[in-house]
């Protein structure tokens, strides 16, 4: 019996153009690396900055953002449950963000025509994170650093490394959407019933 499951591609971060151009929707992939979480807070807190003329604590340019609130940590683990947060709630900042050199995100369901308008743009991707797997995806954490917002708790940016992160490609820099292609075949599925 075959095994039609796909191949996860092992990509290391920073995500580059090169690899970017590679990518597409329903793409299974394994990140290592260091990326960096937010949310909301975090996110208007970053906006704040660019908008004051300042510069971010962190470089943005081929970063990726995981929309995750993070629980703490057992001993002898980097962090507690790492699931994805729903990733409309980031879908404002998201296109500023995007325009500084933001080349990822990841998080769980859709997002808006506006940002994903900016990813084709600026050539970044949004990535889906199983939701209800955070004590799974929390295996592929392995450091956790506040690097800046400390004041806002759970919703500090923070500074992760990650080895083989699991993430579909939800969103690509040509404009494909996976959830647009799920309910297409569906549709054509039902029609033939």
């Amino acid at each position: 019996m075959k095994n039609n499951m796909p191949i996860a591609r092992a990509i290391t971060l920073p995500l580059s153009d090169e690899v970017l151009k590679t990518l597409h929707t329903g793409d299974e992939l394994l990140l290592t690396g260091v990326m960096y979480v937010g949310r909301d807070a975090a996110h208007k807190r970053m906006i704040e900055t660019l908008e004051a003329g300042e510069a971010l604590p962190v470089d943005l340019k081929g970063q990726v953002i995981y929309f995750m609130g993070p629980t703490p940590a057992r001993p002898g683990k980097a962090v507690g449950s790492a699931g994805p947060t729903s990733s409309y709630r980031m879908d404002t900042y998201s296109p500023r963000l995007i325009a500084a050199g933001l080349k990822g995100m990841i998080g769980k369901g859709m997002r808006s025509g506006v940002v994903k308008k900016s990813m084709k743009k600026y050539k970044a991707v949004y990535l889906g994170a199983i939701g209800g797997a955070g004590a799974l995806i929390s295996r592929s954490i392995k450091k956790v650093d506040v690097v800046a917002y400390e004041d806002l708790g759970t919703e500090a940016l923070r500074r992760i490394e990650v080895r083989d992160f699991p993430v579909t490609v939800v969103n690509d820099i040509y404009g494909g959407d996976l959830y647009q292609e799920g309910r297409s075949q569906y549709r054509i599925a039902d029609l033939r019933r």
